[in-house]
Parts: structure tokens; sequence; C-alpha cells
């Protein structure tokens, strides 16, 4: 599974750091929470910039629902990061598969915010589905995210 090459994933301990793209698809795919916490930072008047990219309400609340999925992958990452706590790492050894059904749901939101539209060319929308499709490659091809979702063993 290793090459030689691949020795630059591995942090001091001798265990395989996470991809900077698996970081990258977990904040696409929680951009919701993104944009609800920078929301925050607002004194003003913090739903501006939420109306900013989410003009609806509804989609907005939607794109929360859906990325509590990513914010919870994004907790097994750290808690792969430290080893503990052990009870979850039946769930991390699940990663993979969790972010596909992220992936999917997300590309099922799409097709309905499309169809809102009468699937009409929107430039946000295809830059997500142009991300979507780039993740789900990734998600499929990416020999250093299989090795790091190995890389914790289950009697560890």
């Amino acid at each position: 599974m290793f090459r030689i090459e691949d020795v630059h994933w591995l942090d001091d301990h001798g265990h395989v750091r996470p991809p900077l793209m698996l970081y990258l698809l977990l904040l696409f795919l929680a951009r919701g929470w993104a944009i609800f916490v920078m929301s925050l930072t607002i004194a003003s008047d913090r739903s501006e910039l939420v109306k900013l990219f989410y003009p609806d309400r509804s989609d907005f609340l939607i794109a929360l629902a859906a990325g509590s999925g990513a914010v919870f992958a994004f907790f097994l990452v750290i808690a792969e990061r430290r080893r503990k706590p052990l009870w979850l790492r039946p769930l991390f050894g699940s990663l993979r598969l969790l972010l596909a059904v992220l992936l999917t749901v997300e590309a099922v939101l799409l097709v309905i915010r499309l169809s809102h539209l009468t699937f009409l060319f929107d430039w946000p929308m295809a830059l997500d589905g142009l991300l979507l499709f780039w993740s789900a490659i990734y998600l499929y091809h990416s020999r250093h995210l299989k090795a790091y979702v190995a890389d914790w063993p289950l009697g560890e």
C-alpha cells in the first residue's frame, strides 16, 4: 500500500497525516456552518452575510442540516489525531463511506435547487456541481485518504 515516496504523509509518530484535500472537502460540505460562524463575527447585522450566500432562509437551514455530517466527520478527524476515544475507531473506519453519503446528499440538494430554477444556468450552482464532481473523484482515487483511514487500527 505504501511506496517510498509516500513517506512525507507520515507525522513524527509514524501515523499518516490527514490530507489537506480532506479538510477542503469537509469545508465544502460544511460551508453552511462556515458561513454561520463567519456571520457571528459581524457585530451590526449578523443575517446580512447569511443572506448574501443563502437568500432563502430554508436553503440555509437545509445547508446546516446537510453540513452536520461534515462537522461530525471533522470531529472524527480530530479524534483520530489524538487517537482517542477508542470507541470512535469503528466510525472512523467508515469515514470514506460517510463522505460518499454526504456528497450524494449534496448532489441531491443541488438537483433540487436547480429544479427551482427550471435547470437554467447559474454560476454558483455550476461551481457547486464542479466541486462535487472533483470531490467524488478525489474520494474514489486518493491513495493518501485510503491510507489515512486505514492507519488507525482497531487494536490500538
